[in-house]
């Protein structure tokens, strides 16, 4: 079968065929294919899948949605996070046909297909979420190839891991957001819309690709330097954390998810890949300065292992996992989970005036 769409109602049979051998039944939807392949995580946010599906960070990867019923208010070009779609297909147990919602411009199934996106819809969404917990995220092929097709492209899949992403989704060249009085450079290692709309309010903000050297970042003298969200394995970005190395306590500097790790990675922490992820808008984090807990929004593979040239200044209450640092001398501080999350809650946006008091 070529590329294609249909309607509901006409969709053909698909698999789901994991790298270890598990197999999904479901119907082939938005951009039809015989065989689409990549690293499959879970997401449980409960909305806000046009912003998954937007967000470069999940380029290289397929996201199957927990939550059963996705697309239920359709789609709105003012909830892009990006010019594209990134992630290599989605996952889910019932695609709506019929969308509900005043500022829908089209449903998700067309919107999907109009930007080459394949899907699966009817997959046992709940067993399948079960099985990438028990045994972690992992490669897959989806289509509607046959079994033993599928099963082949599965097991040639790649995953994330030592990969380069970040390079397949930075901007070829610099451009301005914002107008305010301070000059911020953002790096662009996969950036989305809502943080440079944040950052912006703060500054002009000069976004630059992800392989701009540090010496010309400290040409244009700004008052500060934020470290995007990004794709792949932070131990492949050896000359983006030397960058960050260069910059630390010449400008204040703020990180986010990936700019986070390579924040960390440049004060001499490591990273290492988690199981099967972070990937939801619910996720608990103590704020060890007071103890507060924040709910947050997150979307990672990887984590910070330690830090010995920082402070912790925030914990998953999860599993531990380290989400936040500060190091007073370098006037730097990240955070692993995402406090610009829209939709999502937004218990951590005081963080952007933490950021806007460190410029002067």
């Amino acid at each position: 079968m070529t590329s294609g769409t249909v309607h509901d109602g006409e969709r053909p049979r698909a698999l789901l065929v994991l790298a270890d051998g598990e197999v999904f039944e479901g119907e082939a939807a938005g951009d039809v294919r015989p065989v689409s392949t990549g690293e499959l995580v879970f997401n449980t946010a409960l909305s806000g899948y046009q912003e998954v599906l937007t967000d470069p960070s999940y380029a290289g990867q397929v996201v199957a949605f927990t939550y059963p019923h996705i697309g239920n208010y359709g789609v709105s070009p003012e909830d892009d996070e990006s010019g594209r779609v990134h992630c290599r297909g989605v996952v889910v147990r019932e695609l709506t046909t019929e969308p509900s919602n005043w500022r829908a411009a089209e449903g998700l199934d067309r919107w999907l297909a109009r930007r080459g996106v394949p899907a699966v819809t009817g997959v046992d969404t709940r067993r399948l979420t079960r099985h990438l917990r028990d045994v972690g995220a992992m490669p897959c092929a989806f289509g509607t190839a046959s079994e033993s097709a599928l099963r082949a492209a599965a097991s040639e899949a790649l995953p994330t891991d030592g990969r380069d992403l970040v390079s397949e989704v930075t901007t070829a060249a610099p451009y301005v957001r914002g107008s305010g009085p301070h000059r911020i450079v953002a790096y662009d290692f996969g950036v989305k819309e809502t943080m440079l709309r944040h950052l912006g309010r703060l500054g002009t903000v000069t976004v630059v690709p992800a392989s701009t050297p540090a010496a010309e970042v400290l040409a244009a003298e700004p008052h500060g330097v934020f470290l995007s969200n990004g794709p792949g394995d932070p131990a492949a970005l050896g000359a983006q954390t030397a960058a960050v190395a260069d910059l630390l306590g010449k400008v204040p500097v703020f990180g986010i998810c990936l700019g986070h790790q390579l924040l960390c990675t440049a004060l001499g922490g490591t990273t290492f890949k988690l199981a099967f992820g972070h990937h939801g808008t619910n996720h608990p984090v103590r704020r060890l300065a007071d103890g507060a807990v924040e709910i947050t929004s997150q979307n990672h593979n990887y984590a910070v292992a330690r830090v010995p040239g920082a402070e912790v200044t925030h914990v998953n209450l999860n599993d531990g996992v380290v989400e936040g640092v500060r190091s007073r001398s370098a006037a730097a501080f990240s955070v692993q989970y995402h406090p610009e999350a829209g939709p999502g809650p937004h218990d951590a946006g005081y963080l952007f005036a933490e950021f806007a008091g460190m410029l002067g």
